[in-house]
């Protein structure tokens, strides 16, 4: 009679559960799939927008403060000095094709002869524009000077006027929102991304720094991160800004990461606190190894979790902390696009039709986007404790 062996329990690492955990928990899967996607548009960046120029600035005072959904004909007309040159792919995704046309909104457009008669769009709360003509000849390129009218007249439609239509509406400078928004995502998560990678160097430094060697140099970095830590992080930032004198990109993602560093210097001295006294940390140190080995191969490993966990929660942070200086006017400045100061474009308008628009449009963004982040923390979090329970695994 054949004897029934009792399988072996399968033995996994300790991420295998982590990552199970984290897949089961569904609301941290709909934050990392915003963030995913997220991270998509930003890189994808001008390839995807509506107006690819640098910045998504290619404002026509014709359509200010348009709602969402708005359309009109577009006429392009060559540029009378100056032809920006064809930039390569890694150019246009990074910085946008300059255009070589003015763009002129139009209601309605004849063909007279050898010319082009154009009703220019009416701009908000004006009258009418006079009537424009353009000669055929002199608004094609030179080549084509000699083609019959005919010939002309198609190439005008099929080239020169186009339809536009504008998803999310216009802003006070009739910039496309949607472009805007879209470079929005990109400025965000930069500023999050360096503003957690500075927080994590200065924090990791300061924290193991003053766990591992205790005495006066533990009562410096805990005197250090009292102080930090007293002052609200926007004035710190706001502070930090006036200190470089200067405003911009950078300014804020320097001044944002140099206020982020506190949490994650606590959490580390906590951390080595109680890894220090662990078995093979003594035995590391009776063998003769270094104390910088010591910290950076043995004890900082071990904290990884908890890093990732606080990184996540920082970069919402981020997030805020740079919507609200751009909100202020001391962030990124124009005419490079911030959800924040996009806010404040809106408020600024509240009063007209489209001024809800501009502020719950990049409002949802920030919101969506912090959410996303706060939901992945709260999950890595429960992935990472040992706890909890894993079904069918």
């Amino acid at each position: 009679m054949a004897t029934i062996t009792k399988a072996a329990p399968v033995s996994r690492p300790p991420s295998y559960y982590i990552r199970q955990r984290l897949l089961q928990n569904k609301p941290a899967m709909f934050g990392l799939a915003v963030i995913v996607l997220s991270v998509v548009v930003a890189l994808l960046g001008y390839l995807i927008m509506p107006d690819s120029t640098p910045n998504a600035n290619n404002g026509l005072v014709q359509i200010q403060k348009k709602q969402p959904g708005f359309s009109t004909q577009v006429l392009r007309m060559p540029k009378a000095v100056g032809i920006a040159e064809d930039v390569n792919v890694l150019e246009l995704v990074l910085f946008g094709q300059p255009a070589d046309y003015l763009e002129l909104p139009i209601e309605s457009y004849a063909f007279r002869g050898d010319s082009l008669v154009v009703q220019p769009l009416r701009s908000n709360n004006a009258l009418a524009d006079q009537e424009r003509v353009f000669n055929l000849n002199k608004l094609l390129s030179k080549n084509l000077v000699s083609s019959d009218k005919e010939s002309l007249k198609t190439i005008i439609e099929d080239d020169y006027i186009s339809d536009r239509t504008f998803l999310l509406g216009t802003d006070k400078a009739g910039r496309d929102v949607l472009s805007r928004l879209i470079l929005g995502t990109r400025i965000s998560l930069g500023i999050g991304f360096v503003a957690v990678l500075i927080s994590l160097v200065v924090g990791v430094l300061i924290g193991a720094t003053g766990g591992y060697f205790g005495g006066w140099v533990d009562k410096l970095m805990l005197f250090l991160m009292t102080v930090v830590w007293s002052v609200p992080s926007i004035m710190l930032v706001i502070a930090i800004s006036l200190a470089l004198d200067s405003k911009g990109v950078w300014v804020a993602f320097v001044a944002v990461g140099l206020t982020m560093w506190v949490e994650v210097a606590r959490v580390v001295r906590g951390q080595i606190l109680s890894l220090k006294e662990k078995t093979y940390v003594e035995a590391a140190q009776v063998l003769g190894v270094p104390q910088y080995k010591v910290i950076f191969r043995h004890l900082l490993p071990n904290m990884i979790g908890p890093l990732i966990v606080i990184a996540t929660a920082n970069f919402a942070s981020a997030i805020l902390i740079e919507a609200g200086l751009s909100f202020l006017g001391l962030g990124v400045q124009p005419p490079a696009p911030s959800w924040g100061m996009m806010v404040n474009e809106g408020f600024q308008l509240i009063g007209a039709k489209a001024g809800l628009f501009l502020v719950v449009l990049p409002s949802i963004c920030i919101s969506l986007l912090v959410l996303a982040f706060n939901l992945l923390g709260n999950g890595l979090r429960d992935a990472y404790d040992p706890k909890i329970q894993i079904s069918n695994v």
